[in-house]
């Protein structure tokens, strides 16, 4: 069999900055060692309980939320792998309850790296897939210690984002705002190789994410857009859909940039002090810019997510993504309301609120 030469994750880098020739060699240098923590994050996933780092840590985190033992070992490795470099001024994690100083032995940098060091932990102990989820942006200053509000930038001040995704490979898509990359692990060569290039989102899908057993939490929008996908060819849509759900939201959105489909996580009343369940710098925002320039569209509901100015570096939100056309039509459910005459999808035969007998 022929062998077909394929880009490195370096050299694809390389080939970027030549059309920048003024800049220097500090953002490749982030780019790489991102992508060699989440090699280190890899092996380690692997080797599951064989590695013995499996289980809860019994520590709740900022969020509230249970550690689990690879939670603190993968931000342990972006740590390790990135506060040396003299490229960061700071970084944000999931992890972390304020933002992390760059020790006083090493140089500041011009770039501020926020990052989910393991999203879809909860999922580790049955071996589902999982991923880490990094944004940069550029730091305001490089000559005093990072604040909270440095990070208070909208989505569409990202220079890259992207993902790890560790699966059955290993794979590392990128933007750096020209398209998106993605990268499959070589376990030969222990290389990032260049093996889906500018990928696209389909405008249109049959296929919708959403964690159903929220639904009676959810605002009528997502409801009557929910049950108009039920409906199939018998609704106002006309076709058939097929739902899926990981609770694994860089699986979600690694299966919807690789063939299409929308992902819902929105705002509801379950908990109604939280504008959303996913944090907005380091989740939202990173997926909604690969989203964005794979020909898809993110969004909160409401307006696109990249336009929403962070308040606080946790900030939650709800976030609506994938495949443009549907993203656009949710968006309309939530900033048209329904006439008092207009026939409601949610409560007809084959609806999944319909009345009871």
């Amino acid at each position: 069999m022929k062998t077909v030469p394929r880009m490195t994750l370096t050299q694809f880098l390389i080939e970027e900055r030549r059309r920048f020739p003024e800049s220097g060699g500090d953002f490749n240098s982030l780019l790489l060692n991102v992508a060699l923590v989440c090699k280190r994050i890899a092996r380690t996933v692997a080797a599951g309980e064989l590695g013995a780092a499996t289980g809860s840590a019994s520590v709740i985190n900022v969020q509230g939320e249970e550690q689990k033992m690879l939670d603190i070992i993968s931000n342990d490795f972006f740590i390790e792998g990135n506060h040396w470099g003299g490229y960061l001024a700071g970084m944000v994690s999931e992890e972390m309850e304020l933002p992390y100083q760059i020790p006083s032995g090493y140089r500041q940098g011009r770039y501020l790296l926020a990052f989910d060091p393991l999203d879809g932990s909860s999922n580790i102990d049955v071996n589902v897939t999982v991923g880490s989820i990094f944004s940069v942006l550029r730091a305001p200053a490089s000559d005093r210690p990072v604040t909270e509000e440095d990070f208070y930038q909208p989505g569409t001040e990202q220079v890259a984002a992207g993902y790890a995704i560790y699966g059955p490979t290993t794979m590392f898509m990128l933007t750096v705002g020209r398209g998106v990359h993605g990268f499959t692990l070589c376990p030969q060569l222990g290389e990032f190789m260049l093996t889906h290039g500018d990928l696209q989102v389909p405008a249109d899908t049959h296929e919708f994410a959403i964690n159903a057993s929220n639904s009676r939490f959810w605002e009528d929008p997502v409801r009557r857009y929910v049950d108009e996908c039920l409906a199939g060819k018998t609704g106002v849509r006309g076709k058939d859909f097929n739902m899926r759900w990981i609770a694994s939201m860089v699986a979600e959105a690694h299966r919807i940039l690789m063939r299409g489909g929308v992902f819902l996580y929105p705002r509801d009343s379950k908990d109604p002090a939280k504008a959303g369940r996913l944090r907005l710098l380091y989740e939202a925002n990173p997926i909604g810019f690969l989203m964005e320039q794979a020909g898809g569209a993110a969004s909160t509901g409401y307006q696109s997510v990249m336009q929403v100015m962070p308040t606080a570096i946790h900030q939650r939100i709800g976030l609506i993504f994938g495949s443009k056309n549907e993203v656009e039509l949710i968006e309309r459910y939530h900033n048209t309301p329904r006439r008092d005459d207009e026939p409601n999808p949610l409560f007809k035969q084959c609806g999944l609120f319909r009345e009871p007998a």
